[in-house]
């Protein structure tokens, strides 16, 4: 990889990301089956999510310090991540006792998270989780139409 952390190959990057798209989907999942409103990919993207943020506060942070300055990237984050939280919250709603949208609402921290590694130059990051944000999107709901009880569409 081409930034800050040569440990950082695209291998790491998709094992630390799968990984924590695939606990939060199997979280997703149990929610799902119990009739809970978030579900698999709900779960999978907020961890997808948290984990890229998480990952680009510590490529900005390795990065970006030096002997003549210490700055601090992770603020950046912290305030992108407070400020998409309330975007987020606003999205979701509830009617006739459904809650809406919390996969769009999961999608736009994703979507957050893209930009801030887009801004950082982390395009192995961008690539791998962009990937699995889709799968998220369109896979899982190919096969929740064919497991019986999870045919519901979260929102």
């Amino acid at each position: 990889m081409n930034g800050p952390l040569p440990e950082y190959g695209i291998g790491e990057l998709a094992l630390r990301l799968g990984i924590a798209t695939l606990l939060g989907a199997l979280l997703g999942f149990n929610r799902e089956r119990t009739g809970h409103s978030a579900g698999i990919r709900t779960h999978g993207m907020v961890s997808l999510s948290s984990a890229m943020i998480t990952l680009i506060a510590l490529m900005m942070f390795a990065q970006l310090r030096g002997d003549a300055a210490q700055p601090d990237p992770l603020r950046v984050v912290q305030g992108l991540a407070q400020a998409i939280g309330f975007i987020a919250a606003g999205l979701i709603f509830v009617r006739g006792g459904d809650v809406r949208n919390l996969t769009t609402a999961a999608n736009i921290w994703l979507a957050t998270s893209i930009g801030i590694a887009c801004g950082a130059g982390y395009w192995q990051l961008v690539a791998v989780a962009f990937t699995l944000g889709l799968l998220l999107l369109v896979v899982v709901k190919i096969v929740k139409r064919r497991i019986p009880g999870l045919d519901g569409e979260e929102g």
